[in-house]
């Protein structure tokens, strides 16, 4: 399965002056993106925009929730799959604990999520985890921008960002016990459009390379944002951005805690055709973003080496 690599995630440098739209930064920060997201499938975005008291109010926010009894925390139940709670099944490793918060960048996505957990109410919690999700949700959407201009489709940029949701999931990962597993989650590739991981000074995330390296991702600075390509971004560009294979091992001492901003579509993604030329003929087919993660829980589906070429591939 390839061992640990010495190589470095790209890194990108997302300051005010290289968000000027159009400047000679903007063009060359999003050329730097695009390339980055097509070999690796994803980048380490230093990301100043966010105060380190948001960082830190956040990871407090997440701490606060995991403490909670087992049996509220079992009260964050969805339809869609992986979007409530996870945690004490025989299916996953016994040391994950993730919860979700849907429309999580809207008052009224984290006021019943709050609600839910605080019946009493936690005013603290939920105007915590609005700022911080509507912040990253902006990153998410330049980078988005960013992609979409470099392919020539800024045109598609606006409906793709109505359509847009975002789930905020939350994660805990616990200490591995003596001779305990201490794969935190197995090797994956994200099935939403864009996900923006952000984590506490406790490490574990690995990402595969192309030719089977195992990057791990060491720098979690309060400025420091890893931004992934899913399945659905994938099939999207008609293939060119690579969608990453990443795990969670723990090797820590303490707890670690994670953030997670999925991006999912609420309708149908179509491969724009200036991405279809002589070079690259058309791969896949339109697709419903949330049929792709459904049939990623179907037995068919966890068994395909890729969601998107099995679910939508032409």
């Amino acid at each position: 399965m390839g061992s640990l690599s010495l190589l470095k995630l790209p890194v990108v440098n997302l300051s005010k002056e290289n968000l000027k739209p159009r400047t000679s930064s903007w063009l060359t920060t999003s050329r730097r993106i695009t390339e980055a997201l097509e070999e690796f499938g994803c980048f380490v975005a230093v990301y100043d925009e966010a105060p380190l008291e948001l960082h830190r109010a956040i990871f407090s926010a997440a701490e606060e929730l995991f403490d909670l009894p087992t049996e509220i925390k079992q009260k964050n139940i969805s339809e869609k799959p992986y979007y409530g709670y996870v945690g004490h099944q025989p299916f996953i490793p016994s040391i994950y604990e993730g919860m979700g918060i849907d429309y999580a960048n809207t008052m009224e996505g984290t006021q019943d999520f709050t609600n839910l957990m605080w019946p009493q109410g936690n005013d603290n919690f939920c105007k915590t985890v609005l700022s911080y999700s509507k912040l990253v949700s902006q990153l998410e959407q330049t980078v988005k921008r960013m992609v979409f201009e470099s392919y020539g489709v800024e045109k598609q940029y606006d409906s793709m960002i109505e359509s847009s949701t975002y789930l905020l999931r939350l994660m805990k990962y616990r200490r591995p016990e003596m001779n305990e597993n201490n794969v935190g989650v197995t090797i994956h590739t994200d099935k939403s459009f864009i996900t923006v991981l952000h984590q506490n000074e406790v490490t574990g995330l690995e990402i595969r390379t192309k030719d089977g390296y195992w990057i791990s991702f060491d720098d979690p600075a309060p400025s420091s944002f890893i931004v992934l390509a899913g399945d659905a971004f994938l099939a999207w560009s008609n293939g060119r951005i690579h969608a990453a294979l990443h795990r969670v091992i723990m090797n820590g001492a303490k707890p670690r805690y994670s953030l997670g901003l999925f991006t999912y579509d609420d309708g149908i993604i179509k491969i724009p055709e200036e991405l279809v030329d002589d070079e690259h003929p058309l791969k896949f087919k339109p697709f419903e973003h949330f049929g792709l993660l459904r049939y990623y829980f179907t037995e068919e589906g966890s068994k395909a080496d890729s969601t998107a070429k099995a679910y939508c591939g032409v």
